[in-house]
């Protein structure tokens, strides 16, 4: 671990201000208003009443300043604004604590964790830092959770939250935002894809010592964890078959953690299967909770009080890990107390948050895995088509397993009373594959592309008909108030605001501001790289200020690398911008990004070893290096690279060369046969891609 301190911090930032009470929901009155949770409220809207820029304003809106993060790895996280700084961390988890009014960087930590590159499903990201009397809390991509001093960034303490003697130990990782809830640190982790059993744990703030742990899957018969779960998954173990435990089963609570403190209640969104095929992960035998399910449980003990599942039987990375919103609406001529969800599986989900009980789900984009949703129980009717582990035949389903709504957060506005929703239509075949389970390696059982990584034109054709809009979603008429349609998916997360305007970033590479009454774009600024990280808004001496870390990368992004040359390469440098009214600052000129010409060896190999490649790089390459071998941008382009002719190609893959640049080593995962045959792969679709762009010219 290292970390740096600005000479000026002391001058610029006094103890007595840092450690200010924050004032929720940023209040209109007063010359400070904070952002001091995820989703800047304790009901995590993502809205905030500040209106001085407003749609009156907006053409005034300007770049205030700018902070380059000297990476391109992508950004997802939500910065923190408490006593006039922001704090906010960057791909590979580099903290950084930055004068809010000017840009002037105050401290900088790094956990060094380059090396954990390969236990991330999608890329080096987090989604953000909790801060709370005087500590930064941050989780680790190697599962550690640390506090730092929130004067200096000097560590406090920290926390392994993987146990060392847990067989699974290397197919966990951290990518989502702690939550501080009654001086607990509650944080889960990530990992389904890598063979992980989820589960979420509770830290004393002060010490980071471990107070519970839920899991949110049973293990192996007749072995207790002697965990708060230890009832709840008892009752539960009826709903799966099979050798489940094996595999980890998943259930990973990677992002979605949510207090409520008005009911005393901890909300977490538990994630997909592990593996994703049903038929293999359980036999395709009962609901396999609690995954893909919203769990209420009480934030002192971890007690288990209800829970709600989205999707029974998940088999397609069908995740409730999306945020959650809380909100008071008249329902039926009544106020009720609900959650609000739009999972990956398309459909948006109210819930009576006290009990869980079901109210209402309607879908929010096109799909068709579930022909109706009881209207009683919230329970889906899947069709029989998409078991495509019992029929055997690979179902185009949507959505994806890219989702409906993925990570980036939506957001509520209690004033319109809608919810925005950055929302995809993507088309994936899900097929069954009889591939062996690798711990540690991407397994899911399921052919996602009928063959590995597909060919280029297969991704084309794929894409041709995908779709991504911002949608203004009733949650009380569980219909679009209105709909902005965009140039291509994967758009980021949500800022909703009393000045009437709908903030967000895009692949296009812009940051918009839209009407919310109708999705109007009234405003947008060139970032110079796309946005999927959700912008928030503060107050200081009287000032507005909007801020959003810029930098396209994360999970879909990276791995649909086809999809890249529909919306423009989105990657460029990665900063974090600041906006006010009659900003006047300007981002430099970019540097040129290097684009080499295709210029493969010849065609190596047997059209065999090139079709086992295929499958081997669906597996281990493509969530870095893009679908059909095209890579989206932030990661090489391995089509184009010098070391498919010679052993370095080797040396990278099972050597471990780079692992220090954040390429990861394969060695135990993968045989130097399998590395040779991704490599013939790779050198016959590189000499496709030539042989197609001589015959364009």
């Amino acid at each position: 671990m290292s970390y740096t301190v600005s000479r000026t911090f002391t001058a610029l930032v006094a103890l007595s201000t840092l450690l200010s009470p924050n004032v929720a929901g940023g209040s209109v009155h007063g010359a400070t208003a904070e952002w001091p949770l995820h989703g800047n409220t304790e009901q995590a809207t993502g809205y905030s009443p500040l209106d001085q820029i407003s749609r009156a304003t907006i053409r005034r809106l300007g770049l205030a300043w700018s902070l380059d993060l000297a990476t391109d790895r992508g950004q997802e996280a939500t910065p923190i604004m408490v006593g006039g700084v922001l704090y906010t961390i960057s791909a590979y988890d580099v903290v950084r604590a930055v004068d809010a009014r000017n840009g002037t960087l105050l401290w900088r930590f790094d956990p060094e964790v380059r090396a954990a590159s390969a236990r991330s499903c999608c890329g080096p990201v987090s989604r953000g830092v909790a801060v709370a009397n005087g500590r930064v809390f941050l989780g680790a991509l190697d599962g550690r959770l640390i506090a730092l001093d929130a004067r200096d960034g000097h560590m406090l303490w920290q926390t392994q939250t993987i146990d060392a003697d847990n067989p699974l130990v290397e197919n966990y990782s951290i990518t989502g935002a702690p939550r501080v809830a009654k001086d607990l640190v509650i944080i889960g982790n990530g990992g389904a894809e890598f063979g992980a059993r989820g589960y979420v744990g509770a830290y004393e703030a002060a010490t980071g010592k471990l107070v519970w742990r839920f899991y949110t899957v049973p293990g192996k018969p007749g072995m207790r964890d002697n965990a708060a779960s230890d009832g709840a998954l008892a009752k539960i173990r009826h709903s799966w078959a099979g050798e489940w435990w094996k595999w980890g089963g998943g259930g990973t609570v990677w992002d979605a953690i949510v207090y409520d403190p008005e009911l005393d209640l901890l909300y977490i969104g538990t994630g997909n299967g592990s593996p994703w095929n049903y038929g293999r992960r359980s036999n395709g035998k009962g609901d396999n909770l609690f995954l893909s399910s919203i769990v209420a449980l009480r934030p002192e003990t971890g007690e288990y009080v209800w829970h709600f599942q989205e999707t029974p039987g998940e088999s397609w990375d069908y995740t409730a890990s999306q945020n959650i919103i809380l909100a008071d609406l008249d329902i039926g001529g009544r106020t009720r107390k609900v959650l609000m969800q739009a999972p990956k599986n398309g459909f948006f989900y109210v819930l009576d948050r006290a009990t869980g009980a079901f109210i209402s789900a309607a879908p929010y984009v096109p799909q068709n895995w579930a022909k109706s949703i009881d209207s009683a129980s919230g329970r889906p009717t899947i069709d029989p088509a998409a078991r495509f582990y019992a029929t055997g035949q690979a179902h185009v389903q949507r959505p994806s397993s890219g989702g409906g709504h993925n990570w980036p957060p939506m957001a509520f506005s209690p004033k319109t009373k809608l919810v925005y929703i950055p929302a995809q239509d993507v088309a994936m075949p899900y097929a069954a594959a009889d591939e062996p389970i690798v711990h540690g390696a991407y397994s899911s059982g399921v052919a996602i592309s009928g063959g590995g990584a597909m060919s280029k034109a297969a991704w084309q054709a794929l894409y041709a008909d995908m779709h991504a809009w911002l949608i203004a979603w009733d949650p009380v008429k569980q219909r679009a108030a209105w709909k902005r349609e965009m140039a291509a998916p994967f758009n980021g997360g949500i800022l909703a605001t009393g000045g009437g305007l709908i903030f967000q970033g895009n692949a296009e590479r812009k940051l918009v501001a839209y009407d919310e009454r109708n999705g109007k774009p009234l405003w947008s600024f060139d970032a110079h790289t796309g946005i999927v990280a959700p912008p928030i808004t503060y107050r200081l001496d009287g000032v507005q200020y909007i801020a959003v870390m810029a930098g396209w990368g994360g999970g879909w992004p990276l791995t649909g690398g086809i999809m890249a040359l529909k919306a423009g390469n989105a990657v460029g440098p990665n900063r974090l911008l600041v906006f006010r009214l009659d900003g006047k600052a300007a981002l430099p000129a970019d540097p040129p990004r290097p684009n080499p010409p295709l210029d493969p060896p010849p065609i190596e190999g047997s059209r065999a070893s090139a079709d086992a490649g295929d499958r081997l790089y669906g597996r281990y390459c493509l969530r870095c290096h893009g679908s059909g071998a095209v890579s989206a941008g932030a990661y090489p382009d391995l089509r184009k690279t010098g070391f498919l002719a010679g052993p370095g190609f080797q040396e990278i893959v099972l050597g471990g060369v780079l692992v220090n640049e954040g390429m990861p080593r394969f060695t135990g995962k993968l045989s130097a046969a399998e590395v040779e045959n991704i490599r013939h792969y790779l050198i016959r679709r590189a000499n496709e891609d030539r042989a197609a762009d001589a015959e364009k010219r």
